[in-house]
């Protein structure tokens, strides 16, 4: 869900409940592939005289079954918002009281008293966007806000297209296609959406991550996948433009948490405040090319990323963007039975 730039190192400090400004020790912090700066991570290093180790997972399940699971050494995970709640239930964070930190302030109004971490309690933001459509328009000059690129794709187009492997998102984004609510639980609309998957199956290339290269070489003409990728393959393929579907594309936002267990804890809010900083979100979002939720953090983005139709969603289609809850147990079980299917 990613270059780089470099700023000047700034001091940071700590709410008094919290640890003192010059920390020592280390910070293991556990996030997504590709999506944590190295410069970042060296700026806080520098700051706090901390050794960071970033390890990487490619879904929120591994994330939540290794934690679960326990004996992972772990101070810091970063859980997208509909995940959020099941690590709060499953008592798997440590409240940490960021809304209590100096640097609270920056955090956006429409972040602060969120759905999944009300008044945030446990977490901050680290990046957010949305999966949509990714087309080389070199390729095709039709609509591209329509996820009847991926469910019904055009001549031109198929053969090569990538789905992200990712069952919520596929899912809502079939629902939605086929006129459904997300959480449904309708077994004819359930139907016709296992049909029209494994029908359009026939025509996508793979379902894997990472697009970025292959839109550069042009081996893929579209993608179902992150904003921020559709940017980072923009630049380096001209024809490439993001669709957001007018039937409803996914939002999300992945937060940082401490965990219950974490050894290193004042490390870990310190580096939760240390990132609500505008200058060091906007070295989270240089990175992976996704907005951060900090206010004042725009003015230290690198240019190609200001104005952004991949980051910045155009008026048009806001509305149509949603964030999804995790669905019932026996819901996800129907979901779950035509993803394996589909994966066959």
């Amino acid at each position: 869900m990613s270059t780089k730039l470099k700023y000047a190192a700034i001091g940071l400090a700590m709410t008094a409940f919290a640890a003192p400004a010059l920390a020592d020790g280390e910070l293991h912090i556990y996030n997504w592939g590709n999506y944590t700066n190295p410069e970042l991570i060296k700026k806080f290093e520098e700051a706090y005289k901390v050794k960071v180790t970033v390890t990487d997972y490619d879904s929120n399940d591994t994330a939540l079954a290794k934690i679960r699971a326990g004996g992972h050494g772990f101070d810091i995970v970063v859980p997208s918002a509909n995940f959020m709640p099941v690590w709060i239930k499953e008592g798997l964070l440590a409240e940490t009281r960021p809304d209590q930190m100096e640097n609270f302030k920056n955090i956006e109004d429409r972040w602060v008293n969120v759905e999944w971490d009300p008044g945030r309690h446990y977490s901050v933001p680290w990046q957010w966007g949305s999966t949509g459509v990714i087309v080389d328009t070199s390729l095709y000059k039709g609509d591209i806000n329509t996820s009847g690129i991926i469910f019904n794709p055009p001549d031109e187009l198929k053969g090569k297209i990538n789905v992200a492997p990712e069952m919520n998102d596929v899912m809502a984004a079939v629902i939605w296609y086929l006129g459904g609510q997300w959480c449904t639980a309708d077994k004819e609309l359930l139907k016709k959406a296992r049909d029209t998957l494994v029908e359009a199956k026939k025509s996508w290339i793979s379902m894997d991550y990472g697009v970025i290269e292959k839109f550069a070489s042009r081996d893929f003409g579209a993608a179902y996948y992150w904003n921020g990728a559709a940017l980072r393959s923009r630049q380096q393929n001209k024809d490439v433009r993001y669709g957001y579907p007018k039937e409803g594309y996914p939002l999300f936002m992945d937060s940082v948490a401490v965990l219950k267990d974490a050894k290193n804890l004042e490390n870990a809010k310190l580096f939760q405040n240390f990132i609500m900083d505008p200058q060091n979100a906007a070295l989270i979002s240089a990175f992976a090319n996704y907005a951060n939720g900090i206010k004042g953090s725009d003015q230290y983005l690198p240019e190609h990323m200001k104005g952004a139709p991949e980051v910045e969603i155009p008026a048009e289609f806001v509305s149509k963007g949603q964030f999804f809850k995790l669905c019932e147990p026996e819901v996800t079980a129907l979901y779950s039975q035509i993803w394996t299917e589909l994966l066959k």
